[in-house]
């Protein structure tokens, strides 16, 4: 990175900001390699994000804010003091729910006045609902059981359902909104992360589609020319590859 940073035009020119979205761009392609499953790819996605993380503190070193040494020295410093059952004389009980829930007592006590002041505003929003509900709780701000959630999903349903009714474009946003942070909740509570569901789902999707797509072209048709139940034929037939 020295070298680079001396010789090369382009990485010369890099600045923090200029290195954000594609920084968010290496963070999705390691997402990526991880849902394929894909071992090797996911060993280079790794390597790449490693640069970023370097480049970020060569330039903060140039700075004279910070270097990679800071930067290590400070996270070997949190994990100490946020692992108090391990570098401590703390017991969790074995309970990695109260490990979480030890972890946002410590990280308040480090100056975090809010428990989801730790929640990034530019996360996606599912991820972020998704997060928002895991931190509240790890402070007891809890369904006492689980089950209770679809009394919830039903009551939003409904509401739903009243704006749509009333035509109103506003409330029908608002209870899509209330409805899908209430299933997110759900998916949660049964212990399935929403983001990688839903994108399995797209990925299924997608490979149907394509299904669909490939065969018509075989058949000579167009998709606009064809009518649901002939495209839903296909629709089923591409169901048995699914893997």
């Amino acid at each position: 990175m020295d070298e680079l940073r001396l010789k090369c035009p382009w990485d010369k020119e890099q600045t923090f900001e200029s290195l954000r979205n594609l920084t968010i761009e290496e963070t999705f392609e390691l997402a990526d390699s991880i849902l394929k499953g894909d071992l090797h790819e996911m060993k280079k996605e790794l390597g790449d994000l490693l640069l970023h993380i370097v480049f970020y503190a060569k330039i903060a070193e140039e700075e004279k804010a910070f270097d990679i040494g800071d930067t290590i020295d400070s996270l070997c410093e949190k994990l100490i003091f946020r692992h108090p059952h391990i570098f401590g004389d703390v017991d969790v009980k074995g309970s990695s729910e109260n490990v979480k829930k030890n972890w946002e007592e410590l990280k308040q006590r480090e100056g975090n006045k809010s428990v989801l002041g730790g929640v990034p505003d530019a996360l996606p929003s599912l991820i972020k609902a998704h997060r928002i509900q895991d931190k509240v709780r790890a402070v007891g701000f809890d369904w006492d059981v689980r089950e209770q959630i679809w009394d919830k999903v039903s009551e939003e349903m409904e509401e739903l359902h009243h704006e749509i009714k009333g035509n109103n474009p506003e409330g029908i946003e608002k209870e899509f909104g209330d409805l899908l942070f209430s299933v997110v909740n759900a998916a949660r509570l049964y212990h399935i992360d929403p983001e990688t569901a839903l994108e399995k789902t797209n990925r299924k999707f997608i490979k149907r589609f394509r299904y669909l797509e490939d065969q018509t072209i075989k058949i000579g048709r167009s998709l606009k020319s064809m009518t649901l139940d002939e495209m839903n034929v296909i629709w089923e037939e591409s169901k048995k590859f699914d893997s």
